[in-house]
This record gives structure tokens, sequence and C-alpha cells, in this order.
């Protein structure tokens, strides 16, 4: 759902067949970077199948990024098609001038975005329409072939690219389906944007229940109650800024709400007050933990039943925390960095946290005798990354 637009799951596995076989013809093959500056629209959703249709790799590109980090992106990945939304068009331009190369430019021209000015050689919508929607693709040959590239912030220094494979973003999938319960037919409401971490891997666990997705181009809390009552929502994900917003919006704007929602928060620590209003208003939320690096969440708040009969404020303060990891992270522990000797569970001794999985991409460490340990061991360090 996107608007008044309305794609059954039919039609958009033929719009991702042709956009496979259209970017096949204009070169794009196995292992090649198709970069996408896109927002929540059905056209980014499509791209995370038909890019790996043909072989080759998405690079979901952040929006809120500015132009040189865009332009080293591009060049750091070896972009050979950049798939981006016409309200981006300041930013692509002046990245694409960074750049310095040619590269093939397809607009995405929403009619529910704001405009912008038209970079590219075509559009989406004409890219689609020189595709077979017959097109015969295949499996990778081999599962840990790259899915997805994705970049991290680059905080101390220029981003740093995340590989995902086959594997590890089937597994990571198919772990938000059994850590969250979601029942078949879901709605799905996407407030998280799909380049953090490819949605957390939600572009791929909705069609594994046969869930709806709504489409949702930014976060506007009067449209996102306005979806939550017009599609009956169901599910949503978002950072503790997205809970803090729906919270906080007017009486008559929560009013709307009349049914149950429930929602997965993680990217940063939510504070106990935000969850205790949240389920005041009747949104049951699940709080998770992970990275680019573990495809998204990886660590969960895994609820008992004898909380329900705790206190509401009491409720919230358990539910802050996490630490359980999900089925298919094989192994997790706190340990102190130097050592990789595990720190006792008494919610006092600091330590680094480290995952250990096929839904884990292998980092460094900036200590030479500890990195030699993990990487020997298998265990990726979330906290001293090289």
């Amino acid at each position: 759902m996107h608007g008044d637009r309305r794609t059954t799951w039919g039609e958009t596995y033929t719009r991702c067949r042709q956009l496979a076989s259209a970017l096949q013809q204009r070169g794009v093959g196995n292992l090649d970077t198709v970069s996408v500056m896109g927002f929540n629209t059905p056209e980014t959703f499509e791209l995370h199948y038909g890019v790996p249709m043909c072989g080759a790799v998405l690079n979901a590109l952040n929006t809120r990024l500015d132009a040189p980090t865009i332009a080293f992106m591009l060049e750091y990945c070896e972009a050979k098609v950049l798939i981006t939304d016409t309200e981006a068009s300041p930013i692509i331009k002046r990245a694409l001038e960074l750049l310095g190369r040619p590269i093939l430019v397809v607009d995405i021209v929403d009619p529910l975005g704001p405009g912008g000015e038209r970079l590219g050689a075509l559009t989406y919508e004409e890219l689609l329409a020189e595709g077979d929607p017959e097109f015969v693709w295949k499996y990778p040959d081999d599962e840990w072939s790259p899915i997805s590239l994705n970049y991290t912030s680059g905080t101390t220094g220029n981003p740093k690219g995340v590989v995902y494979h086959h594997r590890g973003a089937y597994l990571n999938a198919v772990n938000n389906v059994l850590s969250w319960s979601l029942p078949k037919h879901t709605t799905y409401l996407w407030t998280l944007p799909m380049f953090h971490c490819n949605g957390w891997c939600f572009p791929w666990t909705i069609a594994a229940v046969a869930g709806t997705n709504v489409c949702l181009r930014r976060v506007d809390v009067n449209r996102i109650y306005d979806l939550i009552a017009a599609e009956h929502v169901t599910h949503y994900c978002g950072a503790p800024t997205v809970h803090h917003m729906l919270v906080n919006a007017p009486a008559e704007v929560r009013a709307k709400k009349k049914h149950k929602v429930y929602g997965m928060i993680a990217a940063a620590p939510p504070p106990a007050a935000v969850l205790e209003a949240m389920a005041r208003n009747d949104f049951e939320i699940t709080h998770v933990y992970g990275l680019t690096e573990t495809y998204g969440p990886a660590v969960i708040c895994e609820w008992h039943d004898e909380w329900d009969k705790e206190p509401l404020e009491a409720r919230a303060r358990l539910q802050a925390r996490q630490g359980v990891r999900y089925h298919m992270l094989e192994g997790l522990m706190v340990a102190d960095p130097l050592t990789l000797e595990p720190v006792p569970a008494d919610g006092k001794t600091l330590g680094e946290v480290y995952f250990r999985g096929n839904i884990v991409m292998m980092g460094y460490l900036k200590n030479p005798t500890a990195t030699q340990q993990a990487l020997r061991d298998g265990w990726f360090h979330s906290g001293d990354l090289g």
C-alpha cells in the first residue's frame, strides 16, 4: 500500500522480475553493485528483490547523509547503477559531480513525493518497461554470496562497508518472525527506513508471513495514526525517537487508534518512561538490540509471563533491558575486551558485547592480541571496531 496504490504480491513479483531483467540487459551482472537513494516507497522495496534476482548487490544509501559521504560510498562500492528519488536530487547532483565518473542514473518519480529535478537517463518505470515479466532468475550459486552492502555512519572516519550474504539475510528475516511471534498476514507500517540495515531485514520478513507493507515516505505522527486506523496496522519498527513522537502526539490524534499495535524498538536505549507511556496507549513494545554488522536486531528482551503481574512502571523498567540472543545467533557474551573472559552477570561489572554466528559480519579489533583470539574463535566485537 502506498497512498491509493495497491499492489498484490503477484504483481510485485512480476515487477521485480522486470527490474532484474532490465538491469541485466543494461549490463548489470554477478556481484555488480546497484545503489539506491530511496525513501520507504514500493520502488525501494522492489529493489530488495529485483537486484539480487540478477546476481547483483543492493547498496541502500542513507538519505540523511551529505553529498561528499554519498560520493565516497558510490566510489568505494564501485556502483554501476544509481536509482534515486527526485526528492534527493540536490544532494545526489552534488555527489555525482564529486564522483567524477559516468554512472547510469535512474529517477524514482513518486507522485506522493515533493518532486525535484530529474537527473537520470530514464525513470524507474521506464526501466521496468524494458524488462521481461517472465524473466527466469535463479538462486545464487553460493549461499554466502553477497545480497546487500550497507555502510556505517562513519562518525570516526570514512564509512565502513558491511556486506550481507544471502544466508544471513534469510536467517535474520526468519529470526524476526520467530522472535516477534509474527502472525500470517501481518500489516506492517514502514516507519523504519529501508536503508537502515535493509530495514532490519523486514522486506524479506514480511514476505515470509505474506504480510502487507504500508509505505511511508517520512515519519509524520499524524500520518502514522491515520494509517494505523485506515489500514489496521498491526506492527511497526523504529528508534526511541519515533515512539516518543507517538506517545506525545495530541490526544485527538492518538484517539484515532482503536486497536492494539505491536512495536519493535531499537537503535538506542529506550527510556522506561517512554515504554510505560506506550503501554498506557495500548502499544505492546518489544525491545531489541543489534548493529549494522548483525543484520539489524540480534538480541531481544525475552518477556516472562510472570512480569505481567508487575505494576506498569516496573514492567517498563524490565522492558528497557535486553540480552537474550535471537534464535539463529550462535553465541552471545559480555566479556573483558583484553582477555575475552566473560564478566559476571551481576548487573554491575562492565564488559563488551560479543556476537558469533551466521547473522554476523566479521569485524576486527584495535587490540592485536584480542583480534587474533576473537577471529580464531569466530567472535565479532561490537564496541571497539578498527
